[in-house]
């Protein structure tokens, strides 16, 4: 939900678009005390597509952008997993949520999971967070407004 899907993997920085009206949310809610971190299915390393050096600079291209206009995340937790190796790091199993909420101190159940596929938010419903799907009727936007009213 931070850059457009590709149906073959978004491999390399040169591939990488970020969507609009992104930095504005993501700034509003770090000024507003939230931490923003990423949990990231990335199959495409372990396709041998990619690597995780790759995805890292993938990664270090998104925070440039965000450090441009002020803003950053706070993390980015990667599984780089297919489905079919089954671990417990990929959506919508919770692994990742469960090391990021012990590397933050985070509560889980005052957190929450903003994500544009289902298993984002089976992901989120697992771990106890409260969840937002982004939509055609909902952007990362309106999703920062849900999230602060609710605060």
């Amino acid at each position: 939900m931070l850059n457009y899907n590709r149906e073959d993997y978004v491999k390399t920085v040169s591939e990488l678009k970020l969507l609009p009206n992104i930095i504005n949310p993501i700034k509003k809610l770090k000024e507003n005390n939230f931490l923003i971190i990423v949990i990231t299915n990335q199959s495409a390393i372990n396709r041998g597509l990619t690597t995780i050096e790759e995805v890292q600079k993938i990664n270090t291209s998104i925070q440039n952008s965000l450090e441009d206009h002020g803003t950053l995340i706070d993390k980015f937790y990667v599984c780089p997993h297919t489905p079919s190796e089954n671990c417990d790091c990929r959506k919508p199993k919770i692994g990742l949520l469960l090391n990021a909420a012990s590397d933050f101190q985070i509560s889980l159940n005052l957190s929450w999971i903003i994500g544009d596929n289902d298993s984002d938010i089976k992901a989120g419903i697992s771990a106890g967070c409260k969840t937002i799907k982004i939509n055609n009727e909902i952007d990362l936007a309106k999703a920062a407004k849900i999230i602060l009213k609710n605060a």
